[in-house]
């Protein structure tokens, strides 16, 4: 909200023109603290851990499973799902990931089985 005028503003622009989503709301996010999920990304890396905090331009999850999908032949819902099925394959503590490259986010456990 603009205080000088009283307008609302519209979502500052983050990289490639995606709304950014800023600390003051990022609550969705927050809601799912403590809790496993996954993040899907415009680049190569999918992420599996526990929501830990989001500031205005990362979330940081820990207990990471970092995924990069170049070097697997396991389709993406399939390593997921896996994920579910067998528990998170945790190769880093912290992960800090920019929220500009954030396509989705989800609950590990809202993950369907097929």
């Amino acid at each position: 909200m603009d205080r000088k005028r009283g307008k609302h503003l519209p979502p500052k622009k983050g990289g490639r023109g995606r709304a950014r989503i800023s600390i003051r709301n990022s609550d969705g996010f927050l809601h799912y603290r403590d809790r496993d999920i996954v993040l899907d990304t415009s680049s190569d890396f999918l992420y599996i851990g526990k929501l830990d905090s989001v500031s205005e331009y990362f979330v940081t999850l820990r207990d990471v499973d970092v995924h990069d999908r170049r070097e697997s032949p396991s389709l993406n819902e399939k390593y997921i799902i896996d994920a579910k099925k067998y528990g998170i394959r945790r190769n880093r503590k912290l992960v800090h990931v920019r929220l500009e490259e954030v396509v989705s986010f989800s609950l590990l456990e809202d993950v369907i089985e097929y």
